[in-house]
């Protein structure tokens, strides 16, 4: 039997094994440095927002992905 990583949580995914938690930590960290390293160069948030914005619907993309490929689902 395979351990299940994640929990459906409405439209979102909870991690429920460490595997989940490790993913969901490095996807945070990933932005955080993404967001401090564009944030240091831009002149406005805008600037910053443009800037994030690929980075970021990459990363929680691809971990909404993995979310939905090892979570439970709901018999429906």
């Amino acid at each position: 039997m395979k351990t299940k990583w994640f929990r459906e949580w409405g439209w979102f995914y909870m991690p429920t094994a460490w595997p989940g938690w490790i993913l969901l930590a490095l996807t945070m960290l990933f932005c955080l440095q993404v967001f401090t390293a564009i944030d240091r160069r831009s002149h406005s948030a805008s600037d910053t927002l443009y800037g994030i914005f690929p980075f970021w619907v990459s990363a929680w993309t691809i971990l909404g992905w993995i979310a939905s490929r090892t979570s439970d689902k709901l018999a429906r």
